[in-house]
């Protein structure tokens, strides 16, 4: 492995821990975390060992990278004791924890360069993703701080950023190679089936998938029954 990619490596590791870190101020809850990690020990398990790489298989391995974390978090709305844990977490960390999709961003374009992914996935195609993160801590700043911007700017930007992630989630998924594929066929996305990249679709957008739809709960549901 080059040296840059080994540091690139390491920099996205730290990035997937940050992210579960914020997950972590903002639930407070261990259980999570530690069934999050296990997750991230196999998909990482599977990730060196080539699993995801098989282009032959069928289904297409790359559901198995993505697919179970959104199974769970719809069955985390679906159930009584999930929707308890939703409206429990603290929004504040919630908000702040979109600051990741900004190193995510860099990385990204650094895989781009190394021929995994395509262009489209990248800011200098159509993800836009990098202005979640960077508008994070602004309103961060205007809403919990400084009470500028109520709940309803809260609600408008959760569901903005939103549909940015389901963008670029939708551009990885067609420019996989999966029979599925539509779109980048000169330089498919590749980069997520390999390690530590897997963790991308496997951990860090379920999380801030999850972190945007609890948020948006709690800000529809919960915080009215408050005021």
């Amino acid at each position: 492995m080059a040296e840059s990619s080994m540091y690139l490596s390491i920099g996205f590791v730290l990035i997937t821990l940050i992210t579960l870190w914020f997950l972590f101020k903002a639930s407070r809850n261990t259980k999570v975390i530690v069934g999050i990690a296990i997750w991230m020990i196999i998909t990482g398990i599977l990730g060196v060992l080539g699993f995801y790489r098989n282009v032959e298989a069928f289904p297409p391995r790359f559901v198995f990278l993505i697919g179970p974390a959104i199974l769970f978090i719809l069955g985390v709305f679906l159930f009584r004791g999930g929707r308890k844990f939703v409206d429990g977490l603290d929004l504040k960390w919630l908000t702040l924890l979109h600051m990741v999709r900004v190193p995510v961003e860099f990385v990204l374009f650094a895989i781009f360069l190394d021929g995994l992914i395509p262009e489209l996935m990248t800011f200098e195609g159509y993800n836009y993703d990098i202005l979640s993160g960077i508008t994070a801590p602004i309103i961060y700043y205007l809403f919990f701080v400084k009470g500028w911007i109520g709940k309803k700017g809260l609600l408008f930007w959760n569901i903005a950023c939103l549909l940015l992630l389901l963008n670029i989630l939708t551009i990885a998924i067609f420019s996989a190679q999966t029979p599925f594929q539509k779109l980048a066929f000169d330089q498919p996305n590749i980069g997520v089936a390999y390690f530590p990249f897997v963790w991308l679709p496997a951990v860090i957008v379920p999380i801030v998938l999850f972190s945007h739809l609890a948020s948006i709960r709690q800000l529809l549901v919960i915080l009215p029954k408050k005021l």
